[in-house]
C-alpha cells in the first residue's frame, strides 16, 4: 500500500494508490442550519438520472432525518461498530486522528473494511423521518439549545473522495477520478458488477442495477459541471442549502474562493465522517442546536468551533455575505467578494455572475394609493 496525505485526519496515510489530485477538485458545502428536507433536491435527482428500470432503489441524493434516518438502514452505524471507536488529540498544534481509517483497518486479504447492505436494507427510505431525540411531554416547551429534544436533517450525496473506497476496493479498475476536476465514475464498459465498490463505501453511494449488473452513483452531474453549471440538486434546492466550486488543500488556500473560505480560512464547514479516512469533498457547516457530542462523532473534532463561527456570523460581514450567495445563481461561483452592504459572486475570471444584498430591502407601501385612489388594506 502506498502512503498518502490526508489533511483532515491531520497525517499520512496507507491507501492502495499513490497520492494523485486531480487539476481541480469539485466540492460543495451544505448547510445542514437551513435544510427543511422538502426533498425537492432527492426528485430532482430522480428525475434526471434515476428513472430506468433496475434503479427505482437508486436515490443518488436523498435527505436523512438524524439521528434515526439511515438510507440504506444504518449505513453509518455498522461501520462506526466495526471501526470500534475513534481518537484525535493535538500534536504541535494541529489536530490528528489517532485510530485506523478503512484501509488501515481492512482484514487480511481485504482491500477496504466494508459491509454490503441487504436487498431490505434499502426498502426504507424516509425511516426515522422526523424523530426527534428524546420525548417532549405534553404541554412542555422547547428554549435554548434544545437539549431536551431535536432532530436535523442531512442532505447526502456522492462526496467524490480524494481517496475513494469504492476505487480502491474495485477488483476490475472501473472507477476513476476524472483528473480534470476530480470527479469520481464507473467505467459500466468495465464494470462487472461484483458489487465491492457497494461494499467499500462507507456512505452507500455506489448501486447495483439489477437489470443491467453494473454498479452505478452520483456523477455530480458533470455535464453541467462541464459548462459552470451547478448540478440539479444544488440548483433546485428550496432551502439554499447547498454551494458547488472547486476547493484547494490547506496549504493553496484562497480567500476568494468561496468553499476555501468556509473550510480552510473559517472552518465552518466540515467534512463528513473524516475518521473513515477517504477525504470526502462535500462539507457541512453543523446544526447549531443539536449536542456536539453527536455531532462530533459525525463531523470531527473541529464542531464547536465551528457552531462557535456560525453563531457569530451576524458579526462577520463577510460570513454572512458568502452565506447569502448559497443558491443565489445556477452558475458555479468560483470567486466572490463583499462590497459595501453586498456579496458578490464571480467567475472563475472575475466576472459577475450575481449581487446579493445582506438584507432584503423592505418597501412599505402608504395606505392611500394616490394613482388609482383607493385605500389598500389586509383586512379580508
Amino acid at each position: 500500500m502506498a502512503r498518502v496525505n490526508n489533511w483532515q485526519l491531520g497525517r499520512e496515510m496507507s491507501y492502495w494508490y499513490p497520492e494523485s489530485r486531480p487539476e481541480k477538485q469539485f466540492a460543495a458545502v451544505f448547510d445542514t442550519n437551513k435544510c427543511i428536507a422538502c426533498q425537492t433536491c432527492t426528485l430532482a435527482c430522480k428525475t434526471t438520472w434515476t428513472s430506468g428500470k433496475g434503479q427505482e432503489y437508486m436515490l443518488w441524493n436523498n435527505v436523512e432525518t438524524k439521528p434515526y434516518g439511515f438510507y440504506p438502514l444504518a449505513w453509518d452505524l455498522n461501520l462506526l461498530e466495526m471501526l470500534d471507536g475513534q481518537q484525535w488529540s493535538e500534536r504541535d498544534g494541529k489536530t490528528v486522528y489517532e485510530g485506523s481509517t478503512i484501509f488501515e483497518s481492512a482484514p487480511a486479504g481485504e482491500r477496504v473494511l466494508g459491509w454490503r447492505p441487504s436487498d431490505e436494507d434499502y426498502a426504507y427510505p424516509n425511516v426515522g423521518e422526523d424523530d426527534c431525540s428524546g420525548g417532549v411531554d405534553g404541554g412542555a416547551s422547547l428554549e435554548g439549545t434544545h437539549d431536551m429534544a431535536w432532530f436535523y436533517y442531512l442532505a447526502r450525496i456522492c462526496n467524490h473522495c480524494t481517496y475513494p473506497a469504492c476505487l480502491a476496493s474495485c477488483p476490475r479498475g472501473s472507477i476513476y477520478k476524472r483528473p480534470e476536476d476530480g470527479i469520481v465514475l464507473v467505467d459500466q464498459g468495465r464494470c462487472r458488477g461484483y458489487q465491492e465498490c457497494v461494499r467499500g463505501c462507507p456512505y452507500k453511494k455506489v448501486f447495483f442495477n439489477p437489470i443491467t449488473s453494473t454498479s452505478e452513483k452520483c456523477i455530480a452531474c458533470f455535464p453541467k459541471i462541464e459548462q459552470g453549471l451547478a448540478p440539479q440538486c444544488f440548483e433546485n434546492c428550496i432551502g439554499k442549502i447547498r454551494m458547488a466550486g472547486f476547493l484547494n488543500t490547506p496549504d493553496k488556500a484562497q480567500a476568494d474562493n468561496p468553499l476555501d473560505y468556509l473550510v480552510h480560512i473559517k472552518k465552518v464547514a466540515l467534512p463528513l465522517f473524516p475518521q473513515f479516512g477517504l477525504e470526502p469533498n462535500v462539507y457541512y457547516i453543523p446544526p447549531i442546536h443539536v449536542p456536539t457530542t453527536f455531532t462530533r462523532q459525525m463531523f470531527g473534532p473541529g464542531v464547536d468551533k465551528a457552531v462557535e463561527v456560525y453563531r457569530n456570523a451576524p458579526n462577520d460581514p463577510d460570513l454572512t455575505s458568502l452565506l447569502g450567495l448559497f443558491g443565489s445563481t445556477a452558475q458555479i461561483t468560483r470567486r466572490w467578494k463583499r462590497v459595501g452592504d453586498k456579496a458578490i459572486g464571480m467567475d472563475e475570471h472575475g466576472k459577475e455572475l450575481v449581487s446579493v444584498p445582506f438584507r432584503e430591502p423592505v418597501h412599505i407601501r402608504p395606505a392611500y394609493d394616490k394613482l388609482y385612489q383607493i385605500t389598500r388594506t389586509n383586512c379580508p
